[in-house]
C-alpha cells in the first residue's frame, strides 16, 4: 500500500513538473549560421556543434522582392497624386521670380537708347546747319520761277492750308509721345523711333545740299543772305532749333530745304509709328490718326509749300525704312541668312547693335511709366509673391 502509494505521489509530481515545462519553455531564435574551418555550420543551440540541425532560414522569392517594388512604386504614385490634386487645389502656393537677365528676351538697355538719342539729335542739328548753307544757294525768283507741277496746275494754293499741316504733325507728335510713355518697352521702341529719325534725316540733309531747287511759288519770302556772315549763320541755326524749325513759331525763314519735305517724314513716321504699336480694338484711334496725317501732307501740296516730289520722295523713303526695320527686327531667321539682301544696307552693322538682343517681335503692352505704391492696387496685385495659404491640408 505504502509502495502504491509512492508510486503515485512520484506520477502527480511528474505530471506537475511536465506541465511547468510545458509552461516555462520559451523558443529563442537561432543565430545564423557561419561556417567553420571543418566547414559544418555553427549555431546559438547546444547540437550546432552536430551536422543534423537542418537550415531553418527561409529563402527570398524572387516574387517577393517584385511584389515589394510594385507596392513602393504603387505608394510613390499615389503619394504624387495627392501632391498633384493639392497643387490642382492651391495653385497659388508661390511665385518664384526668375532672374531677368536669363530669361528676359526683351532687354531694355537704356543706354542703348541714349545711343540712338544722340545720333538722331546729331543729325537734327545738321539739317539746321545744311539749311542755313543752302539758304546762300537758292536762285532769286526773278531769275529762276518755279518748277512746273501738275498738283499746282489743277489746285489753286490755299494760305492757311500750310498751318494746318503743322498743327496736324504737332498733335500726331504729341499722341505718339504720349503713347510712347505708357508703353511696356518703351526703350526699344524709342531707340527705333531716334534710329529713324536720324537716318531720315540724315537723307535730307544730302538730298538738300546736292540740289538746291527753286522755291515752288512767289509767295516765298526768303530771309536775306548773308553772304559770309558765319555770326549771322549760327543765330539763324539757334533760331531754328528753338522754334523746332516751323513756320507758325516765325523761325523759319530760310529757303531751300525743298527736297525732300520734313514735315511729311514727321507726319509719316508719327503715324507709322502710332499704327504699329497700339492694339487692334483701338481702331478708331488708329484711323483718326491716318486722317491728320493724310490731311497734313495734302495741305502741303495745297498750300504750295512742297513740289509734289518731295512729297513723294519723303513718304517714300520713310515707309521704307519703317517696313524694311520692323521686318529684320521682327524675323529673326533674317539677321544671319546669307541671302538676306536687306543686310547690305549701309546701316545694317547699327541696326544689330541696337537689336542685338532683342530676340523676340516687341508686343503691344502698357504699363504704367511709374510704380504705383501697393495700397492703390485692389487685393495687392502689385505684390511679387503669393503666400502660401495657412490653412492647406498638409495631408494633401
Amino acid at each position: 500500500m505504502a509502495a502504491t502509494e509512492l508510486m503515485l505521489g512520484d506520477e502527480e509530481r511528474l505530471t506537475e513538473g511536465k506541465s511547468l515545462l510545458d509552461v516555462s519553455v520559451t523558443i529563442e531564435p537561432l543565430l545564423p549560421p557561419h561556417n567553420i574551418p571543418n566547414g559544418k555550420a555553427r549555431g546559438n543551440s547546444p547540437s550546432a556543434g552536430t551536422d543534423h540541425t537542418p537550415n531553418n532560414k527561409p529563402k527570398l522569392n524572387q516574387n517577393d522582392c517584385h511584389d515589394s517594388g510594385s507596392s513602393a512604386t504603387s505608394k510613390s504614385s499615389r503619394l504624387i497624386r495627392s501632391l498633384g490634386n493639392g497643387l490642382r487645389k492651391h495653385h497659388n502656393y508661390i511665385k518664384i521670380p526668375v532672374p531677368e537677365g536669363r530669361t528676359n528676351r526683351l532687354p531694355r538697355e537704356w543706354w542703348k537708347t541714349g545711343v540712338a538719342f544722340v545720333y538722331a539729335l546729331f543729325n537734327l542739328i545738321l539739317t539746321t546747319v545744311i539749311i542755313t548753307v543752302v539758304h546762300e544757294r537758292v536762285p532769286d525768283k526773278s531769275v529762276s520761277p518755279p518748277l512746273p507741277d501738275k498738283f499746282f496746275d489743277y489746285v489753286a494754293r490755299v494760305p492757311w492750308a500750310f498751318t494746318v499741316t503743322e498743327v496736324n504733325g504737332m498733335v500726331l507728335v504729341g499722341l505718339w509721345f504720349i503713347q510712347w510713355i505708357f508703353l511696356k518697352h518703351k526703350s526699344i521702341i524709342g531707340r527705333r523711333c531716334f534710329f529713324m529719325i536720324g537716318t531720315l534725316y540724315m537723307y535730307r540733309c544730302v538730298t538738300m545740299y546736292i540740289t538746291t531747287l527753286p522755291v515752288p511759288g512767289s509767295h516765298f519770302t526768303c530771309a536775306p543772305k548773308l553772304n559770309g556772315d558765319s555770326e549771322g549763320k549760327v543765330w539763324r541755326i539757334l533760331r531754328l532749333i528753338s522754334g523746332g524749325g516751323l513756320s507758325i513759331t516765325g523761325s523759319h525763314l530760310m529757303c531751300g530745304d525743298f527736297l525732300y519735305s520734313g514735315h511729311t517724314v514727321t507726319l509719316t513716321l508719327a503715324y507709322l509709328f502710332i499704327q504699329e504699336y497700339s492694339p487692334k480694338k483701338m481702331r478708331l484711334y488708329v484711323f483718326l490718326c491716318w486722317l491728320l496725317s493724310a490731311v497734313g501732307i495734302i495741305c502741303i501740296l495745297i498750300g504750295h509749300e512742297h513740289y509734289s516730289i518731295d512729297v513723294v520722295i519723303a513718304y517714300f523713303i520713310t515707309s521704307r525704312l519703317f517696313w524694311w526695320y520692323h521686318t529684320m527686327a521682327n524675323t529673326k531667321a533674317l539677321r544671319g541668312a546669307p541671302n538676306n539682301f536687306l543686310a547690305r544696307t549701309w546701316w545694317n552693322p547699327l541696326f544689330n547693335f541696337l537689336e542685338h538682343n532683342v530676340t523676340t517681335p516687341v508686343p503691344c503692352v502698357f504699363s504704367w511709366p511709374v510704380a504705383l505704391p501697393s495700397s492703390w492696387c485692389n487685393s495687392n496685385p502689385c505684390e511679387q509673391y503669393s503666400m502660401v495659404d495657412g490653412d492647406v491640408n498638409r495631408d494633401e
